[in-house]
């Protein structure tokens, strides 16, 4: 007979959206079904979840016990995800929260995000608009801080930057992947990298488009949103190529450019945020056994250096180039790297940050 469990996110995630913010919800429900609960969702704008908790509530008052609550934070705060982004019900989900603890059931909460506190969010949000979510934000903290019993982070280095109680019981919980991509690849005669994932404040490569633009023995291929291309194009104009090939593409659309990779790349310009912000690309790039090309000092880079899935290098194309010219000249290096991203995939699943939560929150 299955357990029942409670998964809650305070707002409306677009299953057909492809945000790591909308994706991750669905993904982790399911695992939760895979490893044997009865899930009972909470979920949408705030009178569908007002329905969802007053029936938790009846269910609960007959009788049927849950395991646990697991519950994901919005990128936005709390009280401001309705469509209008105004508090209308400024007492449903922490009062849900609040009742859960009156009954003993414990809540695992899934820090998303702390974007809030950074560069790249005062630069693009009005003053007054800042004010009023960095309000609302902190409150979210001072209610995780009453209610929850395990506050999950993308990785645990973010942790530091949260200002709230550090003596919080803080876990690791990072994106994951469905399954592993079984594929026959061709042997290349160049050296093939791809890279996916937006272009702007917070993915800045011009290391990266400088190094490749000089080696004649690699092709790239870049994916990325075409509005954000248009934006940034001129900015690597200077090392734009024939061997340099854009693409604006889906999962489906790029799937067929990494597969042909050698190499996947997140050798992005280390700014604070990337300290400690695991982005769903990197565990797209191990369901493809793709290793991974990566930058000191990032959270990204610390994950592929403790599990030897790809290689570290400081942000600077001379470092690059000579690793690259390395690599192509012997390519044994790749197929090990290869090798321990393979193995690395059934513990980086969602059904194992499932079977992770449910251990933590069962106890």
């Amino acid at each position: 007979m299955n357990k029942n469990i409670i998964f809650h996110i305070p707002f409306y995630a677009d299953k057909n959206h492809l945000s790591g913010s909308n994706i991750r919800p669905y993904k982790m429900i399911e695992a939760f079904e895979k490893i044997g609960f009865n899930v009972d969702v909470v979920m949408g704008y705030g009178a569908e979840r007002k329905t969802q908790i007053e029936n938790i509530k009846k269910n609960i008052a007959q009788g049927v016990s849950y395991d646990f609550c697991y519950s994901e934070s919005s990128t936005m705060p709390t009280l401001l995800t309705e469509k209008n982004h105004l508090p209308k019900y400024p007492n449903l989900d922490f009062g849900f929260f609040k009742y859960l603890k009156s009954k003993n059931i414990k809540i695992g909460l899934f820090y998303r995000d702390i974007h809030w506190l950074f560069e790249q969010y005062k630069n693009n949000v009005s003053f007054l608009k800042r004010a009023v979510s960095t309000y609302f934000y902190k409150y979210d903290l001072k209610k995780y801080v009453d209610l929850v019993d395990v506050i999950y982070l993308p990785s645990l280095k973010m942790k530091s930057y949260i200002p709230i109680n550090q003596n919080l019981n803080f876990k690791e919980l990072p994106p994951a992947i469905d399954e592993e991509i079984e594929y026959e690849k061709s042997e290349n005669k160049e050296l093939k990298l791809f890279y996916v994932g937006g272009m702007g404040e917070l993915y800045q490569l011009d290391e990266f488009f400088k190094a490749v633009s000089s080696l004649d023995f690699v092709k790239v291929t870049v994916c990325t949103r075409e509005d954000e291309w248009k934006n940034i194009k001129e900015r690597y104009s200077p090392y734009l190529n024939e061997r340099v090939n854009v693409i604006h593409e889906g999962p489906s659309g790029y799937a067929p450019y990494l597969k042909e990779a050698d190499i996947a790349v997140l050798f992005v310009k280390p700014i604070k945020y990337w300290d400690f912000a695991i982005p769903v690309k990197l565990f797209e790039y191990i369901k493809y056994s793709k290793p991974i090309l990566s930058v000191k000092g990032s959270a990204v880079g610390n994950f592929v250096e403790k599990n030897d899935i790809g290689w570290v290098l400081p942000y600077s194309s001379y470092e690059l180039k000579n690793l690259l010219t390395k690599l192509f000249e012997d390519k044994s290096e790749i197929e090990v790297k290869t090798r321990n991203t393979k193995e690395i995939i059934p513990q980086n699943t969602w059904t194992a940050r499932a079977t992770k939560v449910k251990e933590d929150l069962s106890k």
